[in-house]
């Protein structure tokens, strides 16, 4: 994306599980802009909410003096969704795999899964302070 015309979103948010809201309605006024049709626009919902509540909870341990930060990217064929926090970050080879039988009742560990299942490409990186999730969605196919 560093060589294509983009358009830049971003939400700064405290630790706080009832933040979800705003970023919903974030969210929803970015997609004023790119009309993206409702499968994309659920994909994007999902993943993107997904990825604030394990920063919320994970990341930052509800430490409400952290801040979640979401920007997203929005090029002509793609959009890039950075979710960061300010924790001590985690290793994704170890979540379990929540379609394992012994994992199939749980309430929780179904974000990765779910943001994974939701995107196009997923990946994290350790920041100085804190983590980062990206999130890659075609856009291709909406012309």
């Amino acid at each position: 994306m560093s060589q294509t015309k983009y358009k830049r979103y971003e939400l700064r948010c405290k630790s706080d599980p009832k933040v979800i809201g705003r970023v919903e309605s974030f969210l929803h006024e970015m997609n004023q802009t790119l009309r993206l049709d409702d499968g994309t626009f659920y994909r994007v919902l999902v993943a993107t909410t997904e990825a604030v509540n394990n920063a919320i909870q994970h990341g930052n341990d509800y430490d409400p003096l952290k801040d979640v930060i979401v920007i997203c990217f929005v090029a002509r064929r793609s959009l890039k969704i950075q979710v960061k926090d300010e924790g001590k970050g985690f290793d994704v080879r170890k979540v379990p795999d929540p379609l394992d039988e012994k994992n199939l009742l749980k309430e929780h560990g179904r974000g990765v899964f779910l943001m994974t299942s939701m995107t196009d490409k997923v990946k994290y990186r350790r920041l100085k302070r804190g983590m980062v999730v990206e999130m890659m969605i075609d856009l291709k196919h909406l012309g």
